[in-house]
């Protein structure tokens, strides 16, 4: 079992910057690849980020690809989303998903645990 609580949402203007971050309780979370999503209003749920159990891989959404970063501190349990250049249309309830394997992947049907997310508004 994997527990997953976001933080750092939060509203802030275009072109500012913000860090998510999602801590995770249980055993397995070194071993886990992790992903962030985030869900629009009226929206389906879509991919922002993955990196793999090591750190050494990651994968970007074309939309974000440039202005965001994922990393990961298996020591402190916790993967982090930073956020630059921010827009508008990256207003969102972000939200943290964890696999229950190593290698990163970018549909949420691969995912097994996710946080109650947290809330991100871009103001123009």
């Amino acid at each position: 079992q994997v527990q997953l609580v976001e933080s750092g949402g939060g509203l802030v203007q275009a072109g500012e910057s913000l860090r998510l971050s999602c801590a995770a309780s249980g055993r397995t979370f070194s071993s886990s690849a992790m992903g962030w999503f985030r869900q629009a209003p009226e929206k389906e749920r879509e991919f922002v980020a993955a990196i793999s159990w090591s750190g050494d891989s990651t994968f970007y959404a074309d939309s974000v690809k440039g202005r965001f970063t994922i990393s990961r501190d298996n020591a402190k349990n916790t993967v982090y989303l930073q956020m630059n250049s921010l827009k508008p249309e990256d207003t969102a309830v972000y939200y943290c998903g964890a696999r229950r394997g190593g290698l990163a992947r970018v549909h949420p049907d691969d995912y097994g645990y996710w946080g109650q997310g947290t809330h991100v508004t871009v103001s123009s």
